[in-house]
């Protein structure tokens, strides 16, 4: 007889067992387990010997006479998702974690078995497959589920069904008669599923065809905040212009912004002049958005909850109401605003020399573009100095051995009705690697002052790659005519720039530097500081945009409390905390933002099916061949049935082999538009001759 979760021979399987031990209280052991699962005397022996294989195969670790413990992360272990990534796949930490710090994150792949696809909220076994990966084995329990989607008459004659906007999973949930909660057909709307097949839908957002409706649509899968409650928005309307007192003036000091045409706001002005030595005077002038949002307060507490603005090409969800956002905190042209100003000294060889900082007045003398400043150039009098400073920072960048990666953005343009017009890279200039490299520095600054000072300071951390992602990035780069080399045991970032130097102004570079990319850890907020790998720095924190990021608030707070600025200065409490929520929070955008723009692209090319474009692989797997068009660089899959004969997939370098060829990430090829799905947000492709790989 089979206990409850047990196996053939009246024991209780290795899952369930783990799953018990990472949910109970206190010590567990042979006793406890054999109590919880019904094991006879019979049996007994037979529970030791499972109990012993696995602490031996490192599933449980023994602690005391009787204890036993899911170990500190074993192969196999209890998990919670609790995101998706911007590809869709969940995320996962350890259930119940009870070490140091917040808990590991792990990318987890779904299991290969038929069913639902696991979301947030669910309980999952899983196996490690890597220092920040790992794989479904079982999902243990599923939480109710929220479905976005598109409501539909029900295929299965009364009630209704909502098509699910997931792009991997079940197709939807079916809505019984007098669920529909007011939904008619073609209706994006979201549903509370019951586990079981059924929902009930409980928010209706309008017809899913109107402009719109596709951030409508990323909003709600991602749960972001867009309301403010009604105590924020009364405390944003109280707030008044900040006096001088206790502040220097600024204001005659010819601080300019340069940002995006479509900027939504403005936080940051700068300006330089030569120092006298070679060297320059640098002014890095950051709206002081904590005069305005005070710790404990409503706005506060609601900034924190949101932890950063989410853009997506047709809107903004700002981290602050626009009172402050785009009023008293944005650095507008010819208005009086309240600052936290950095003023550095660089040599000429661009290194930190000198750095100081103060609360004061400004008043912006211009607000210029990227494209407007890259046009005029270091030729212009106005724009000389700034080129020169950015030319010694610039020096200091190489020098150091930072990364470069350089990988054009998406930009989305709308025509007078709110639809998509076209699609495209966004420009990038000069102009924004100056502004970069100075934000850089006052970030730096910002961190070196915290740190000199014995100040708790949140930091932006950067890992280096770990082995396994090193491992693929020598057999992808390999594949694409690129030794890495071994190198170092501890390779810096100059290793990767120097294969990015190599393959600028190949076929291939952009693969090459996408492959470099997706071997490098995710950055990440931490009181304990590990340094920046990519920048190359053994010190960084953001201090240069507290509109949008509740992380440089912080930062600034701290500084306004080390340096006794006046108030609104605060020692942060549980700053781990807050970092790994911040960090969630950014992931989070960073999926919303991305999603977005594939599913523009993908409602742009809807009735363009039977079409061939020009495209490039960006990455294999065993489903088949990622693809991004040319132009817009909508992205879609070519799946492996598309392919003749029988190609073998090379994991070692990420590509496809087959008798006359093979196709690795940056090949050029020529697809086929097959389907366009907008609810899901997904393009299929074949190819247009199926004779390449035969």
């Amino acid at each position: 007889m089979t206990a409850p979760g047990g196996g053939a021979s009246g024991l209780p399987t290795r899952a369930r067992i783990l799953e018990f031990i990472g949910n109970a209280d206190g010590k567990v052991g042979k006793r406890e387990i054999a109590r919880a699962f019904g094991v006879g005397k019979a049996d007994r022996a037979a529970l030791r010997r499972l109990l012993r294989d696995m602490a031996d195969d490192g599933l449980i670790a023994r602690r005391g006479r009787r204890g036993l413990a899911s170990g500190e992360l074993p192969p196999v272990f209890v998990a919670e998702i609790d995101a998706l990534d911007g590809d869709g796949e969940p995320v996962a930490a350890p259930a119940d974690w009870r070490g140091d710090g917040p808990p590991p994150r792990f990318a987890v792949a779904p299991s290969r078995r038929r069913g639902p696809a696991p979301g947030p909220g669910d309980r999952v076994l899983v196996r490690r497959r890597g220092a920040d990966r790992a794989e479904i084995i079982h999902v243990i329990g599923r939480r109710l589920r929220r479905v976005v989607g598109v409501y539909e008459r029900s295929r299965r004659g009364a009630g209704g069904f909502v098509r699910s906007a997931e792009r991997r999973g079940p197709a939807g949930v079916e809505v019984a008669t007098g669920a529909e909660g007011g939904a008619r057909p073609g209706d994006l709307v979201a549903a509370d599923a019951d586990g079981r097949g059924g929902a009930r839908v409980s928010a209706v957002f309008g017809a899913f065809d109107r402009a719109g409706a596709v951030s409508e649509l990323v909003l709600e899968r991602h749960a972001v905040p867009r309301e403010f409650p009604a105590d924020a928005l009364a405390e944003a309307a109280r707030a008044a212009p900040a006096d001088m007192a206790g502040r220097r003036d600024l204001r005659d000091l010819p601080l300019v912004t340069i940002d995006d045409e479509d900027a939504r706001d403005f936080d940051d002005a700068v300006w330089a002049a030569p120092a006298g030595d070679g060297g320059w005077r640098v002014v890095v002038a950051i709206a002081d958005v904590a005069h305005y949002v005070r710790p404990g307060g409503a706005l506060d507490r609601e900034a924190r909850r949101r932890g950063n603005s989410v853009y997506l090409p047709d809107r903004a969800v700002p981290m602050l109401p626009e009172a402050l956002s785009n009023g008293l905190c944005s650095l507008r042209p010819g208005e009086e605003r309240a600052c936290l100003a950095a003023e550095l000294r660089v040599d000429a060889n661009g290194a930190l020399s000198g750095r100081r900082f103060e609360r004061a007045t400004m008043r912006s003398a211009a607000r210029l573009t990227y494209r407007e400043v890259a046009g005029r150039g270091a030729a212009d009098p106005e724009l000389a100095d700034l080129f020169g400073a950015f030319a010694a920072l610039l020096r200091a960048r190489r020098a150091r051995g930072a990364l470069d990666l350089d990988i054009p953005e998406r930009r989305v343009l709308f025509d007078g009705a709110g639809e998509v017009r076209a699609i495209g890279p966004r420009p990038r200039f000069d102009s924004h690697r100056l502004i970069e490299e100075f934000m850089v520095a006052a970030n730096s600054a910002a961190a070196e002052t915290l740190v000199e000072r014995g100040a708790p300071c949140l930091f932006r951390v950067h890992e280096r790659p770990p082995p396994d992602k090193m491992e693929r990035l020598r057999g992808v780069l390999a594949g694409l005519g690129h030794a890495l080399g071994r190198g170092p045991r501890r390779p810096g970032a100059g290793m990767f720039d120097a294969a990015l130097a190599r393959a600028r102004g190949r076929p291939e570079s952009e693969a090459v530097a996408l492959a470099v990319l997706r071997a490098q850890s995710q950055a990440e907020y931490s009181p304990r500081n590990i340094g920046h790998f990519g920048l190359g720095l053994a010190r960084y924190a953001h201090f240069t945009s507290p509109i949008r990021r509740y992380a440089d608030l912080l930062v600034h707070r701290a500084l306004i409390d080390a340096m006794a600025l006046g108030e609104g200065g605060a020692t942060a409490d549980g700053l781990a905390e807050t970092g790994a929520a911040l960090s969630d929070a950014e992931r989070r955008a960073a999926a919303a933002e991305r999603e977005a723009v594939d599913r523009l692209a993908t409602r742009f090319l809807a009735d363009r099916a039977g079409e061939t474009f020009d495209a490039r692989a960006q990455a294999v797997t065993r489903f088949g061949v990622f693809v991004a068009l040319a132009g817009t660089g909508a992205e879609g899959l070519v799946p492996l049935r598309s392919f003749s004969g029988r190609p073998r997939l090379d994991e070692t370098r990420g590509r496809l082999v087959g008798e006359h060829g093979a196709i690795g990430p940056g090949t050029p090829l020529r697809v086929v538009l097959d389907e366009a799905d907008t609810v899901r947000g997904t393009l299929r492709f074949s190819l247009e001759s199926r004779g390449g790989l035969r």
